[in-house]
Formats: structure tokens, C-alpha cells, sequence
């Protein structure tokens, strides 16, 4: 996310373009959807994409006219769009209005939010206005939202979603263009063992589990340079991962029993051939592009099986930001914002890249991709860095903190710029698969 400049009238300008180019690629991600599919609830996991863009909306509107004075009276929305009151199994039964009509709201709100940023004073004590925190965090929350919206579609009953050609990347459909796919180098990198600087101080975009910014002394280990490809993964099911039971902990293998599966989600078997599906297009798999659409418990099972183990969220951090000479960096390639020419990011290429495809999106110590094409699993329960203080609100992170959650670090290609970042700390259930998931390995040395 682009700094947001330091006057009050530049903040106000900038932060109404970023609201207005937000709104534009939401609404572009469901245009051509009919109403039907709107309303439908395509899988148990995912909530209607109504009720994702009503909540979008209600929750813009409590955070940036009812909250925005500091006195906050709900951190959710009460109402059919607060995902406490509903969770997301319950929400086809909600009566939600059509897409005109939630058009319609998404304008009010938006109206009266930005009559309000207009009277809005930045330097003043009030915490949630400070870098024009309350601001990002929302634009971040509708960012993520879009990352939903396309799991969802990724699992849409009926006829597959089409991406419109209208917004594809110059190219086609993928942005694969890049003709450098080669990652010199041995498979694993060794990071030497020492102190390091983890998470950030940063109270303008970073969310209140990144924070503080701590110090930490790590022996030393290898991680993967790349993340483990659908080639690696063909090799761990040839190999029978999947039925090979020391592969995986009792949960993963009970799990794998009630699940029944046999490979990465939307993959299916045809001859000799893997199959997979994004989207509307079906082709056999690439063998050179990330592993996706996998839960903690099959990254842990094909760790095992290469005699290695999941990276802590603290080792995957080091490795994707720390530089010898200038200390952590935002991104591994620096702290200059995240581009589509940095890394496979921001949605429009619909699918992973092939390793190698971003040159740029390598880390000091050698690491390729940890920004981009796949969220990836690491070991780390979900839980607060020492001197965590819950801001905002605790429901945000706070509420999730223990050992039902596992830690993903670097994003997607369905991720956003503006809500990614080497800090940025991501939590599921292991057993998740419905998410742009894959994973790289590490050893000790």
C-alpha cells in the first residue's frame, strides 16, 4: 500500500483514489455474475458473495463514520453482516437483498464516508487516525475480502466462473511472461544462526499482530530457495504420500481419512495425467508452477516424506526479509512497494506462475517467491509476539490466538498489494484447502 502523503488535504485525496480503485475491483470481480450465483452459498465454507460485499460495506461504515472518533461502541457491525452473529455455514438463509440494491448501499456508505473524511483532522490524538490507520485497515479489509470472493468463485457450483477479458493482464491470462525460470543455486539455503528483528513498530497499515517489533535468536537452518512445485508434489504422490501413514501426525491422518483425499483440491486424474482446474480452465498440471489448494497436514506429510519439516513463521520471515547489511526489509527484493512486475500478485493473472517467472522476487539470502502465487504453510501456531496490545479491537487477531490456527506467510496471486507485506501474518485451520495454500520446506543444519 502506497504511503499515504503527510498533509491532511493530500491524505484526504489520496485516501479517496484508493477507496474509489478498491470499490472498482471488487465490483469487477462480480460483474456478469448473476444474482442466482450471488445469493448461492457454493460451499459450506465460503459465505454468499452478497453477504462478502455487505459486509465490506457495514463494516467501512461502523469504522469510518460510527468509530472513527475513537469511541468504539462495536468492533462488528450487529446484524446480518457481523460474522459472529452468523457464521458463514448459516448465511444462504439470510435475506439478502439483490446486487442493484447492494450497489445502491455500497454508494450511501461510501458517500457518507468520504462527506466525513472530508471534515476529517489527521493530526489530532485520536490513535485510529494516526498515519490514517482506520483508513488502511479498512482498505485492507476489502482487499482481503476480494482475496474471498475469489476462493469462492475458484469453488463456484454450476458453470465455472470467467474471468473478464476486459481486466485480464496485458499478455492473457497469466503473468508468465517472463522468459528468466531458472533459480540458480543448490535447493536449500543455509541461514546462519544469531539474532534477528521480527515484525514491525509500523502503526500506519501493519495490523496489531504484526507489531511489536522484537528481537529473537534463531539457530541456525536451510529453507527451500523455491516453493515446493506440482513436479515435487507428483513425486510425493507416485511415492504413495497419501497412503503411507508414518507420513502423517494422527490429526493429518485421521483428517486425510474422513477427507478421502488423494491430492491437491481440484485435481483429478486422467490416464497417466494430473488435471487441475482454476477457474474456467482445466489443463494438465504444470509442473514448474507452486504446489496450491494443499492443508498444513499434507505440507507436513510431504516434509516428512522429504526428510525435512514446515519452516517456523519466525525462520520463513528471516528468510524472506533480513539482509545482512541493512537489517529487515518491507519486501524481499526492498522496502519499495510491491508491484505485478515484482511478483506474481493482485489478482489478475487468475493462476500461479511458474518458478522463476519474477527475477526481482528474490530475498537477500537467495529465497525466490516468498512474496506471491501461494500462501504458505508454516509450523507456528497463531499466536501474539511478546508485548502484543490488541488494537483496534481484539476480535480481530486476538480472539484467534492459540493452537487451533497454523501460520501462512507471503500472500497470493489472488492478494492485493496493499495488504501484503513480509510482516503480514496470515492464520487458518490446518485442515484448509480451499485457499491459494502451498508451502516450501526447511531442515535444521
Amino acid at each position: 500500500m502506497s504511503a499515504i502523503p503527510i498533509t491532511s488535504a493530500d491524505r484526504r485525496a489520496a485516501i479517496a483514489g484508493l477507496m474509489a480503485e478498491a470499490r472498482e475491483r471488487t465490483l469487477m470481480l462480480v460483474d456478469g455474475l448473476s444474482d442466482e450465483d450471488l445469493h448461492r452459498q457454493h460451499d459450506p465454507l465460503m459465505s454468499p458473495i452478497l453477504w462478502d460485499l455487505g459486509h465490506i460495506a457495514h463494516f467501512e461504515e461502523l469504522w469510518l463514520t460510527q468509530n472513527l472518533d475513537g469511541l468504539i461502541e462495536f468492533s462488528e457491525m450487529p446484524g446480518i453482516y457481523n460474522p459472529f452473529e452468523h457464521p458463514r455455514a448459516t448465511r444462504a438463509s439470510l435475506p439478502l437483498p439483490g446486487l442493484a440494491e447492494m450497489r445502491q448501499r455500497l454508494a450511501e456508505i461510501r458517500e457518507k464516508v468520504l462527506a466525513r473524511l472530508e471534515l476529517t483532522d489527521f493530526d489530532g490524538a485520536n490513535p485510529l487516525l494516526s498515519g490514517a490507520y482506520v483508513y488502511h485497515m479498512v482498505l485492507q479489509h476489502e482487499y482481503q475480502h476480494n482475496e474471498t470472493i475469489l476462493q469462492t468463485l475458484q469453488l463456484k457450483l454450476g458453470e465455472p466462473y470467467h474471468p473478464g477479458t476486459s481486466y485480464l493482464v496485458p499478455g492473457g491470462r497469466s503473468q508468465t511472461a517472463g522468459t528468466w525460470n531458472q533459480v540458480p543455486g543448490p535447493a536449500m539455503v543455509e541461514i546462519p544462526g544469531g539474532e534477528y528483528t521480527i515484525g514491525t513498530d509500523d502503526r500506519a497499515a501493519a495490523y496489531d499482530n504484526e507489531r511489536p517489533q522484537h528481537a529473537v535468536s534463531v539457530p541456525a537452518f536451510r529453507i527451500h530457495r523455491n516453493p515446493v512445485t506440482n513436479g515435487d508434489f507428483i513425486e510425493f504422490i507416485d511415492d504413495g504420500g497419501y497412503e503411507d501413514s508414518r507420513l502423517w501426525t494422527a490429526a493429518g491422518w485421521k483428517w486425510l481419512a474422513e477427507s478421502q483425499c488423494f491430492a491437491p483440491k481440484h485435481w483429478t486424474r486422467d490416464g497417466d495425467d494430473w488435471i487441475a482446474r482454476t477457474m474456467d480452465r482445466v489443463s494438465i498440471v504444470d509442473s514448474r508452477r507452486p504446489v496450491c489448494h494443499v492443508s498444513f497436514h499434507e505440507a507436513e506429510a510431504f516434509a516428512r516424506w522429504a526428510s525435512k519439516r514446515l519452516p517456523t513463521e519466525i525462520e520463513w520471515e528471516i528468510a524472506a526479509a533480513w539482509d545482512p547489511d541493512r537489517g529487515a526489509l518491507k519486501f524481499p527484493w526492498g522496502d519499495d512497494d510491491a508491484t505485478t512486475r515484482d511478483a506474481n500478485i493482485d489478482q489478475l493473472s487468475f493462476e500461479t506462475s511458474p518458478v522463476g517467472a519474477y527475477p526481482r522476487n528474490v530475498s537477500p539470502f537467495g529465497c525466490y517467491g516468498m512474496i506471491g502465487d501461494v500462501w504458505e504453510w508454516t509450523s507456528s501456531d497463531f499466536t501474539g509476539y511478546p508485548g502484543f496490545r490488541s488494537f483496534p479491537y481484539p476480535e480481530y487477531s486476538e480472539s484467534f490466538f492459540g493452537t487451533d490456527y497454523k501460520v501462512l506467510r507471503g500472500g497470493s496471486w489472488a492478494t492485493r498489494p496493499g495488504v501484503i507485506r513480509n510482516t503480514f501474518r496470515n492464520w487458518d485451520y490446518p485442515i484448509r484447502r480451499q485457499i491459494f495454500s502451498g508451502f516450501r520446506c526447511a531442515s535444521d543444519v
